[in-house]
């Protein structure tokens, strides 16, 4: 092989399209656009949320003290083209019992806008459990008694449920 390339047998020229090129060059007829930068400039934003679905699930609806509370929150991108959505946080989404984010009463959430990007079609799964604890100062947490909670999650965007971006499932913990 060293012979071929050493005698300038081959011959590359940019000018002639079926003269070979340089290794890791780049092929002149390959030419792409960008679809997320192009669907964001031409989708409006609320369409862009109206694309986007939220829902959250958990395996059962009744759950016996002690034990961890697993959900699902899946996010999905109904367009088949790519799209980022604006969020008024880096956190794009937070879940919610009964209201309070993440079972918090300490406030977690930073106020600095992100975004969240999606492919197209694509569908985003998030896992996570909720330990039956409320957190009432930055090092104490208090359980939950028995009764129904509403487990909820919505996108970090103004009026969130308003514009279908929510969703909520409801648990019971019963005494032992």
């Amino acid at each position: 092989m060293r012979r071929i390339y050493d005698s300038g047998a081959l011959h590359r020229d940019d000018e002639e399209p079926q003269a070979p090129t340089e290794r890791g060059g780049r092929p002149q007829a390959a030419r792409s656009i960008n679809g997320r930068a192009w669907s964001d400039l031409l989708l409006p934003t609320w369409l862009r949320y109206r694309a986007v679905s939220v829902d959250i699930e958990v395996p059962q609806m009744s759950y016996p003290a002690g034990t961890k509370v697993p959900f699902v929150v899946t996010i999905r991108n109904e367009l088949p083209v790519p799209i980022t959505l604006p969020t008024d946080s880096p956190r794009p989404w937070t879940w919610y019992v009964d209201g309070v984010p993440e079972a918090s009463h300490v406030d977690s959430v930073p106020g600095e806008a992100g975004s969240l990007r999606f492919d197209r079609g694509e569908r985003k799964q998030f896992r996570r459990q909720w330990d039956r604890m409320f957190r009432v100062s930055d090092d104490e947490w208090e359980p939950a008694p028995a009764g129904e909670y509403t487990l909820s999650a919505k996108l970090s965007i103004a009026n969130a449920g308003e514009r279908g971006l929510y969703s909520e499932t409801t648990v019971r913990i019963s005494e032992q």
